[in-house]
């Protein structure tokens, strides 16, 4: 069985895992299957999905970023406080990316040119970042921003409003969130760039093997750091999004975020020892776990119960992936 094959088993698995958590939902709950759900699930999974699309470009090159969440809470408290500040909002959130972008970028040159452990290079900046954060807030929240720092999060494309009777419009269709269409085109744009160009050709060789790609004339270390800077500016997109969806600067924002975005590229069929990993198959995994979190709210399970719930999902879809790989 070629790679390809083992790959698409593995996609249709967690599409498989997820109509059946819809069916089961369904059945359970008379409110799960409706569009306003299905727009409030959506809504949820966006952060989870944009992290996962970074986490499945750092996890294809056999790398790990554990620093995603406090990224997330850095760049949209600059992005706040930018904004509070005078700033225009799309300049303010611009900083905000580009604090992400520099984030990554510390952790690929940590990397390649310190030679350090994924695993450690990211823990270091989990916590530098949560700290600044912090510290540049005061541990508050950042407030006042006004009406127009929430568009972005709160904002919708094709809503349908009429004048109802009473102080509030009717909303006859509530539209696509704008962060469901930003999830669908960021998709898109990481998964062309995967699979049709040299560089997406690349991140896969040097995960396969780096010692081959570099024989091969592959520039390992630019490839290994521009995956974390991807990373890190999706973190500070999100982040963005977040607070803008917030419409405050949360420092405490994000916490374990990392966590369920490897957790969406794992179920997804993305390996953990890298070369293996697809776009379509991570954003499966984020509706995975959007839904099982939403289908638990709306049956009553405590969040705890969830926790114990998603943990295991987590060890099992991992189980799967070594017995795949040492086949």
């Amino acid at each position: 069985m070629t790679e390809k094959q083992k790959d698409l088993i593995q996609k249709f698995a967690a599409l498989g895992s997820l109509a059946a958590l819809v069916l089961v939902f369904s059945l359970s709950s008379d409110a799960f299957f409706s569009v306003g759900n299905a727009m409030s699930v959506s809504l949820q999974v966006t952060s989870i999905a944009y992290l996962g699309i970074a986490a499945t470009c750092v996890i294809i090159t056999g790398g790990i970023d554990l620093s995603a969440g406090s990224v997330l809470a850095l760049s949209g408290v600059v992005a706040a406080l930018a904004v509070k500040a005078g700033m225009p909002v799309a300049l303010g959130m611009a900083a905000g990316v580009a604090v992400g972008a520099l984030c990554g970028l510390v952790n690929g040159l940590s990397i390649t040119r310190l030679k350090l452990p994924p695993f450690i290079a990211t823990l270091g900046m989990m916590l530098i970042a949560r700290g600044v954060a912090l510290q540049i807030t005061g541990a508050r929240a950042v407030s006042g921003l006004g009406d127009k720092f929430g568009e972005l999060g709160n904002g919708a494309l094709f809503q349908v409003v009429r004048d109802g009777d009473g102080p509030f419009p009717d909303v006859v269709f509530p539209g696509v969130p704008y962060p469901v269409v930003l999830m669908v085109l960021i998709g898109i744009v990481v998964a062309v760039m995967l699979r049709r160009t040299v560089f997406g050709r690349h991140i896969y060789a040097v995960g396969s093997n780096a010692e081959a790609a570099r024989l091969s004339g592959v520039n390992v270390n630019r490839v290994t750091l521009m995956t974390y800077v991807i990373s890190g500016s999706l973190a500070g997109l999100t982040g963005c999004v977040l607070m803008s969806r917030l419409v405050t600067g949360q420092p405490n924002e994000g916490v374990m975020y990392e966590l369920d975005a490897i957790a969406s590229a794992v179920i997804g069929g993305t390996s953990l020892i890298g070369g293996i990993g697809t776009i379509s198959g991570t954003v499966i995994g984020a509706f995975v776990i959007g839904i099982l979190r939403n289908g638990l709210n709306m049956n009553g399970i405590s969040s705890f119960i969830q926790q114990i719930i998603i943990g295991m999902v987590i060890l099992l879809t991992v189980w799967i992936d070594q017995k795949r790989n040492r086949r």
